[in-house]
């Protein structure tokens, strides 16, 4: 008998049922762990959005309900309507007046804590005690704080003689202080990320570089900042989106929560809250609000990706020509 009619002949091998359920576990274990996240993300981030997508396009009020399909007209209401984009504007402001600062605080008190400093874990213990504080209790701090007539810095103001400042009647005053608040309390979170993405940098990259007798000013730069550049993105990503959706330290800055006489600390996040509940009682426009609010977000969320991705690699490639030309 040849060999080839010897294995025609050989029987089958049937699996049992333990190797098959083996099999089965192998390939299907690893989306039974992860399936809770996106169970949860399902329920509480993609429906909520495509529920909000639904109710933008009818005349869906806060007492009778579910009205008529109104198509686009929602949108083009809150496009022509002035408040939206003095909204925008104060939003945009307080975000940029934030975040840039918050990240180049951030990582400098990383840097600082990642070198050789006595009693590690307190300071960084420290950097993070803003982020605990409840936002109630930071506003009532800065709202004494920034008080226009008697607040602590427009006493110390009018003390080296400079005249004291109308904190929340002024437009960029009234930002300043509302990102004194924001600074306040996440500065710390997004330096204790940036300093484990600094500690995970191997230590042979900054010995080599101190060998060939660069700096530490010039290590940080060629070395340290194109390193965090997945940390970086995510980072800028996350103060984006906490930046444009910003609502507690605008609201609380005063005892009325409509910020401010002539809105000039409204932000759209405030505008959703008053045009679902406070004054018209539209959820229709209000979902319309939070529609567009999404869209600015991930159009400004995309553009920072984009910025952080090309200065990182920027920096990688001057970094990789400064180590080929010490070579």
């Amino acid at each position: 008998m040849s060999t080839r009619s010897a294995l025609t002949d050989r029987p089958v091998r049937r699996l049992g049922f333990g190797q098959r359920m083996s099999r089965w576990d192998v390939k299907v274990t690893p989306f039974l762990y992860i399936s809770p996240f996106f169970l949860l993300f399902a329920v509480t981030g993609l429906f909520p959005l495509l529920y909000t997508a639904y109710v933008s396009v009818h005349d869906w009020s806060l007492i009778g309900g579910e009205g008529d399909y109104v198509g686009f007209d929602n949108f083009a209401f809150t496009l022509q309507n002035p408040t939206f984009w003095v909204a925008l504007r104060n939003t945009l402001s307080i975000f940029l007046i934030s975040t840039i600062p918050q990240l180049i605080l951030a990582i400098t008190i990383a840097a600082v804590l990642d070198t050789a400093l006595r009693g590690p874990t307190f300071w960084r213990m420290g950097v993070l005690i803003p982020y605990v504080f409840a936002p109630v209790a930071v506003a009532v701090i800065f709202s004494f704080l920034f008080a226009d007539q008697l607040g602590v810095v427009n006493n110390l103001l009018t003390t080296i003689g400079l005249p004291p400042v109308a904190w929340h009647s002024d437009v960029l005053a009234s930002h300043i202080a509302i990102a004194t608040m924001v600074n306040f309390r996440w500065t710390g979170y997004n330096a204790l990320i940036l300093l484990a993405a600094m500690q995970a940098v191997p230590r042979d990259y900054h010995e080599a570089a101190m060998i060939d007798g660069a700096g530490t000013v010039r290590r940080f730069f060629n070395i340290t900042i194109p390193s965090l550049r997945p940390t970086l993105v995510f980072v800028i990503i996350t103060s984006t989106i906490g930046g444009l959706q910003i609502f507690d330290e605008p609201t609380l800055f005063d005892a009325y929560g409509k910020g401010g006489n002539d809105k000039q600390y409204l932000t759209i996040t405030m505008l959703i809250q008053n045009t679902g509940w406070r004054e018209s009682g539209n959820f229709g426009r209000a979902a319309a609000i939070a529609w567009l609010l999404f869209v600015i977000i991930l159009i400004i969320g995309l553009v920072n990706l984009a910025l952080t991705r090309g200065i990182a690699g920027s920096d990688g490639k001057r970094a990789r020509a400064i180590r080929g030309a010490k070579r």
